[in-house]
C-alpha cells in the first residue's frame, strides 16, 4: 500500500466502527475496525517499532473517521436548531471532530515506547485504546461517545458489562482485534507453536467466558412490581419555547396523563424539561398537579426547570435542569452533568451573544450538587439521571448503588431525525447492564422505551409519534462489581498489559544488542 493511502484507509476504519452501533447494529464491523486500525499501525511502521508521530497520525485520522460519521448528527444540532449557517455549522463541527480525534489518537503516540515484540504490541494496542476511551470520559468535561463497547449489547462480549462495563468490553475486543491484525500481516508465523497458540487463545477466551458470565443474576428481584405509564408529547424542537405553543404543550400532557390514570399506573412519567416554563412561573399549575396525584394515588415525575434564589449576596436567581416528583413523597433532583453550549456557555463572559448558537434557550443551567438523594415514587426508589447525564458510566453506577430502578428523562429532538437518539438510547441499554437494573426511557420524541436488567428493550414507542406507553417493571437491588469497584478493574487488567509490552520490549532490545555484538566479533 503506498504511504499516502494509509491516512485515508485509517479514515474509512475508523467509519467502519460507526456500522457497528445504532442504528445500523453489525457488531461485526466493530471488530474488523480495530483490526483494520492494529493492521494499518503495524504495517505503517514498516516492520519498525513504531514511531510516536506515525502512530498519532495513523490513529487521529481513524478518530476523524469514526467522529465524522458517528458524530454527524452534532451538524443537524448546530444548523437545524441552534441557527447556524452552513458554513459555520460544518466549521464547528470539523472542530467538534478533530478536538475528539485528537483525544483518541493521544495515547496511541506512546505505542512506541511500549512495544516492538509482538505479543506485546497486541497488549499495548488494547490497552492504550481503553486509555483513549477513558480520556474522552473526563477531558473538557468529557464526550464518552461512540464507544467500541456499545456494539456488543447483544453479543457474548456482553457478559463482561457487570464487571468491567463498557469500557473494559472496548478494551477486550481491542485485544482481540490486535491479534487478528498480527496475524493478518505474518506477525504469528516466526513464534513458536505454543506461544502462537497461546496468544491466540487468549484472544478468543474472553468471548465464551463473557457468554458464561452473561448467566450471572448479580443483583435480585425485590419483589416490588409496578405498572408505569410515560407520555411521549412529540413537541417540536421550534416549537417547544414558543409563549404561543405553551397551551398545547400542557394539554398534551394532561391528556395523555389522563389517558394512563383510566389504566390503573402507578407511576406516570414526563420526559425532560416537558412543560416549558419555570417551575416558580407556574405555582398554580405546579400545585395542580401536586394535588391530582394525591387523589388518584397516581405518582408523577417530571421534567422540569426548577429556578431558585442562591445564596449569595445578591440573591441570584439560579435555574437548575430537575426531575420533580408530584404525589405521596414530593422531591427534587438538578441535574449534576450539564451539556456544553446546550446548558451552558464555556467561557461565558468571552464568547455569550458572539453567534445565536451561543444563546440556546436552555444555555444559562447551573448544575446540582453531588449526593442527592434517590427520587421516591410508586413505592419505589429511583435513580434519576438527565439526558446527557446517562452516557457517563461511573456516574450511572454511583447514582443506581441506593436506588432500585434506573430512569432517564430526555429531550432528543435536539438530534433531529438523525442518528444520534439511537446512540444515545444504546448506551442507555448498556447502563441497564452495567448496573442490573430496570431502566425507564422517557424522551418528549422518541426514543421512549423500558430496558430489563440485561439491557435488552422490552418495550418501546415509535419515534416522532405522539404517544403514551404502558408498562411493567421489577425493583431490584443489590450490586453488579462494576458499581462496587468502577472502572479500576479495568485499569487492574489495562497496566499489567502495558507493563508486560515493556518488559517485552526490553528483552526484545537486549537480545538485539546482544546479537549485534556477536556479529561484530
Amino acid at each position: 500500500m503506498h504511504r499516502l493511502l494509509f491516512p485515508l484507509a485509517s479514515a474509512a476504519a475508523g467509519g467502519l466502527m460507526t456500522l457497528s452501533l445504532a442504528p445500523y447494529d453489525f457488531w461485526m464491523c466493530g471488530l474488523l475496525s480495530l483490526s483494520a486500525l492494529a493492521w494499518l499501525l503495524l504495517r505503517a511502521s514498516g516492520g519498525q517499532p513504531l514511531r510516536g508521530r506515525s502512530a498519532w497520525w495513523i490513529a487521529f485520522c481513524y478518530g476523524l473517521g469514526l467522529f465524522g460519521t458517528g458524530g454527524s448528527w452534532v451538524y443537524v444540532s448546530i444548523t437545524e436548531f441552534g441557527n447556524s449557517s452552513v458554513p459555520l455549522g460544518l466549521a464547528l463541527t470539523g472542530g467538534f471532530v478533530a478536538i475528539m480525534a485528537l483525544l483518541l489518537a493521544l495515547p496511541f503516540y506512546l505505542l512506541g515506547r511500549f512495544t516492538n515484540h509482538t505479543t506485546g504490541f497486541a497488549l499495548a494496542f488494547a490497552a492504550l485504546w481503553f486509555i483513549s476511551e477513558w480520556l474522552r470520559t473526563w477531558i473538557f468535561t468529557g464526550f464518552p461517545w461512540l464507544f467500541a463497547g456499545y456494539g456488543h449489547i447483544d453479543t457474548w462480549l456482553s457478559g463482561w458489562a457487570p464487571v468491567l462495563s463498557v469500557y473494559g468490553i472496548g478494551l477486550l475486543l481491542a485485544f482481540t482485534a490486535a491479534v487478528i491484525a498480527l496475524a493478518a500481516t505474518g506477525r504469528l508465523a516466526p513464534f513458536r507453536q505454543g506461544a502462537t497458540l497461546a496468544l491466540i487463545g487468549a484472544a478468543l477466551l474472553p468471548w465464551p467466558l463473557g457468554a458464561l458470565l452473561a448467566q450471572v443474576e448479580w443483583t435480585q428481584p425485590d419483589g416490588k412490581e409496578i405498572t408505569i405509564g410515560l407520555v411521549q408529547a412529540n413537541i417540536p424542537q421550534d416549537k417547544k419555547w414558543l409563549p404561543e405553543f405553551r397551551g398545547e404543550t400542557i394539554s398534551r400532557y394532561q391528556d395523555g396523563t389522563r389517558a394512563l390514570s383510566e389504566q390503573g399506573v402507578d407511576v406516570i412519567i414526563w420526559p425532560e424539561a416537558a412543560l416549558p416554563l419555570l417551575y416558580g412561573q407556574a405555582p398554580n399549575l405546579m400545585q395542580a398537579l401536586q394535588r391530582n396525584a394525591e387523589q388518584t394515588r397516581i405518582d408523577l415525575i417530571s421534567g422540569v426547570l426548577y429556578d431558585r434564589e442562591d445564596n449569595s449576596a445578591e440573591r441570584r436567581r439560579v435555574i437548575h435542569n430537575s426531575a420533580a416528583v408530584f404525589g405521596r413523597s414530593p422531591s427534587v433532583y438538578h441535574k449534576r452533568h450539564l451539556v456544553p453550549f446546550g446548558e451552558y456557555v464555556p467561557l461565558e463572559d468571552w464568547i455569550r451573544g458572539t453567534i445565536e448558537f451561543f444563546d440556546l434557550p436552555t444555555s444559562f443551567i447551573r448544575p446540582g450538587a453531588e449526593g442527592q438523594q434517590p427520587l421516591s415514587a410508586g413505592g419505589v426508589s429511583w435513580a434519576p439521571l438527565i439526558c446527557y447525564e446517562i452516557v457517563y458510566p461511573r456516574l450511572v453506577a454511583n447514582t443506581a448503588l441506593p436506588a432500585q430502578v434506573l430512569l432517564t428523562i430526555s429531550n432528543d429532538a435536539w438530534f433531529g431525525d438523525s442518528i444520534g437518539p439511537l446512540q444515545h438510547m444504546q448506551m442507555a441499554q448498556m447502563r441497564a447492564l452495567e448496573t442490573g437494573r430496570y431502566l425507564v426511557r422517557a424522551t418528549n420524541t422518541g426514543v421512549t422505551a423500558i430496558v430489563d436488567p440485561s439491557g435488552r428493550i422490552v418495550e418501546k414507542l415509535p419515534q416522532f409519534e405522539r404517544a403514551n406507553m404502558v408498562g411493567t417493571i421489577t425493583a431490584r437491588h443489590g450490586a453488579t462489581p462494576f458499581m462496587l469497584a468502577g472502572i479500576s478493574l479495568v485499569f487492574a487488567l489495562a497496566l499489567p498489559m502495558l507493563a508486560a509490552a515493556t518488559l517485552l520490549r526490553r528483552k526484545r532490545s537486549a537480545q538485539a544488542n546482544i546479537a549485534i555484538g556477536q556479529a561484530a566479533d
